[in-house]
């Protein structure tokens, strides 16, 4: 099974927060191909946006995208932001919040263009067995550079660092 991120829920509980407290939540986010946000008010690549009760209508925050509508100049429009391009989310009075790495946006995630296909002349792809069979054909299983035996490491205490 899949790991579910927690970003998402994050998001919704410093939301949840931030109204509570009578704060403006603000998202700071990355801006690519996936992301539909008024392209006339993004700077550097980002932008920063008020998601507060009453400047957005039909807020909606799944797992996956928030997408809400909201005034620009006087003109509705309809925002769609991948979860993965959130960098931050903050009161506005206050700066308090979350930051967000965003190494991998959305737009990188798209799947990757399908291959050729090949004539039918040439011959059909050859299967690896699984490993343990006796067929006598084996599979190597790679690792992945981060995937490692080792148990986490215990003691200590979890530390959240805030990068300016």
């Amino acid at each position: 099974m899949p790991d579910i991120s927690t970003k998402p829920y994050l998001l919704r509980a410093i939301y949840e927060w931030c109204t509570d407290s009578g704060y403006t939540p603000y998202l700071a986010v990355k801006v690519d191909a996936a992301t539909t946000v008024p392209m006339e008010y993004v700077k550097k690549g980002e932008i920063i946006l008020n998601i507060s009760y009453g400047a957005t209508s039909g807020l909606k925050m799944d797992n996956d995208a928030i997408t809400f509508r909201a005034r620009f100049n006087g003109v509705s429009r309809e925002l769609y932001i991948p979860v993965q391009n959130v960098l931050a989310i903050y009161a506005n009075e206050n700066g308090q919040g979350m930051a967000f790495d965003v190494s991998t946006t959305a737009a990188d995630m798209a799947p990757p263009p399908a291959p050729p296909i090949e004539p039918a002349s040439a011959p059909a792809p050859s299967l690896a067995a699984v490993p343990g069979k006796t067929n006598g054909v084996t599979a190597e299983v790679s690792h992945l550079p981060d995937d490692n035996d080792e148990p986490p490491k215990k003691g200590g205490r979890p530390t959240l660092t805030r990068i300016k």
